[in-house]
């Protein structure tokens, strides 16, 4: 009796025990709980409201109608807009006239930003010059190659024809280049697509080049160099004489640092024309950003290949003849491998097919040039007597 009352008082107080521990647990589980709740909502408004009376003061801003700033309140739709190009000075970009002109960011980069921290401290370096290469990854022994031959103040930009990209991971540069792709297109397609003018502003050099070029005598740097030195806005380096046809002007000359003019036949140069000045081929022409611009704009859209581009490439510098040559001292080899030649449908042949595109595209682009050219002088000329006749009148 006595020990199994014994037992029965031991079993009945660690009941008690247990119980009373499970009150003590939850009781401090709450204090913590509230202390961490507190710290973390004081650790919240630090971190996004440093500046709470501004910060609301723009979240109140944001949140009223547009241009409800103090200084806008008396300014009715229509004054905003019709101002908006004489206050800022500039041409206004299209669909932001209801925009202040402080907000708007007509231009972008390729610089990758990261996804953490302040943005003003998301680039340590930025890269000067922009190289794009339009690579199927067969090739992509001749692409490590060539890449080393662009130092670290160049951006790596990839277009792939194949679809292959994660497969470039192998080499270490891979993994910091843009990479941009599309079954079967060509670079110009790629170019006109993803190098607007305004995304490649940054770069003070644009290089778009095919794959199958050999570099090894070329180096980035030291072409830049030359460039500089001779005032060259469109340019590309000499090409070494192979078996492959290349123009006498994009030959390279031995001996030489630049060159623009040559002769295809004596006395065939007297006014300075392509292709024998003013004249660069397409397979690794280099702009100046501000050709570029100019050169984007010209680009049609569905005219994929590019032939016939390098004969109007002057119209977009002035004098062409100073402004377009060919950098001898840094030449490459055109190994001319048609990766993208057997894209055509097998049953017609599909170099045959994609060749005859190449050439029906050049003599496109040039009744276009001519139809547009025809059509402004005329346009300019109807004005001029119009505005002789009126003068005349009065």
């Amino acid at each position: 009796m006595t020990r199994s009352r014994g037992l029965g008082f031991s079993s009945v107080l660690r009941k008690t025990n247990v119980t009373m521990k499970m009150i003590i647990n939850a009781f401090v589980g709450v204090i913590v709980g509230f202390l961490i709740g507190f710290s973390v909502n004081k650790f919240d408004s630090s971190l996004f409201h440093s500046n709470s009376h501004n910060d609301d003061a723009v979240i109140n801003s944001l949140s009223q109608k547009p241009w409800s700033s103090a200084e806008c309140q008396n300014l009715t739709s229509t004054d905003l807009s019709q101002n908006y190009g004489a206050t800022t000075k500039r041409s206004v970009p299209r669909g932001t006239e209801t925009l202040p002109p402080g907000i708007i960011a007509s231009e972008s980069d390729l610089y990758p930003r990261r996804l953490w921290g302040k943005p003003t401290e998301d680039l340590t370096f930025k890269q000067k010059y922009l190289v794009t290469f339009t690579v199927g990854y067969r090739q992509k022994d001749n692409i490590d190659a060539a890449v080393k031959k662009f130092s670290d103040y160049f951006t790596i930009m990839l277009f792939h024809y194949d679809g292959l990209t994660t497969e470039w991971d192998e080499f270490e540069w891979s993994k910091r280049a843009i990479h941009v792709s599309a079954p079967k297109q060509t670079k110009w397609w790629y170019a006109k697509r993803f190098l607007h003018p305004d995304i490649v502003a940054p770069y003070e050099y644009i290089f778009i080049w095919d794959e199958d070029l050999g570099l090894e005598h070329f180096y980035a740097d030291e072409y830049i160099k030359l460039v500089r030195k001779h005032g060259l806005e469109i340019s590309q380096p000499g090409l070494e004489k192979t078996k492959k046809f290349t123009w006498p002007m994009t030959r390279r000359i031995v001996g030489g640092e630049v060159h623009k003019v040559v002769e295809e036949k004596p006395g065939d140069c007297k006014d300075h024309l392509p292709p024998c000045a003013a004249f660069v081929e397409i397979q690794a022409p280099v702009f100046s950003r501000e050709a570029w611009r100019c050169v984007w704009h010209m680009i049609q859209n569905d005219l994929i290949h590019g032939w016939g581009i390098d004969f109007s490439l002057r119209r977009c510098v002035e004098p062409a003849h100073e402004k377009i040559g060919v950098v001898d001292a840094q030449w490459i080899i055109h190994q001319g491998i048609p990766t993208l030649w057997n894209q055509g449908k097998e049953k017609f042949g599909k170099k045959k097919m994609v060749r005859e595109r190449c050439v029906r595209e050049w003599g496109m682009f040039g009744n276009r040039m001519h139809d547009a050219e025809t059509n402004y002088c005329g346009a300019i000329s109807v004005n001029q007597r119009e505005s002789t006749n009126s003068s005349s009148l009065e």
